[in-house]
């Protein structure tokens, strides 16, 4: 019982350091983007053009089943001055082969293309072995 009461301990703190090695990462650039077309950020009209793209402390809060840290709010950075923000998945190296078909950006880049259906432009950032995915429509 005592055994089982520290393995459970243990995973759990593993899931917080992991957890909070994320969130260590806060206010970083994560990549800059170039956007070729208007999309929405966050409700908002964001305009063609080229972003620094900074990883922020802020999550919206989990759905059900989801672990903490899986989803953060990244911004848009243009001239110094923050001109978007908008909700980032993310994704560890290992778990994004599981997950997404196709080839990604290569470790410290990024893409951004239109998902099947043409309703979403997808951002794809790859930086420090986590994928930060974020979906925008088209404005």
């Amino acid at each position: 019982m005592n055994r089982m009461v520290l393995v459970g301990a243990l995973v759990v703190m593993s899931g917080a350091l992991a957890s909070n090695a994320v969130l260590a990462q806060s206010g970083t650039s994560l990549g800059t983007v170039h956007i070729a077309r208007k999309m929405m950020a966050d409700g908002k009209p964001l305009a063609a053009g080229t972003y620094q793209v900074r990883l922020t402390a802020d999550e919206p809060k989990p759905a059900i089943g989801q672990a903490p840290g899986a989803e953060r709010y990244v911004e848009f950075v243009k001239g110094g001055q923050v001109v978007g923000r908008e909700v980032a998945t993310v994704i560890s190296a290992e778990d994004i082969k599981k997950i997404v078909k196709g080839k990604g950006p290569q470790a410290g880049g990024s893409t951004v293309e239109m998902l099947k259906g043409g309703d979403f432009w997808r951002v794809w950032i790859n930086h420090s072995g986590m994928n930060y995915l974020i979906n925008m429509p088209p404005a």
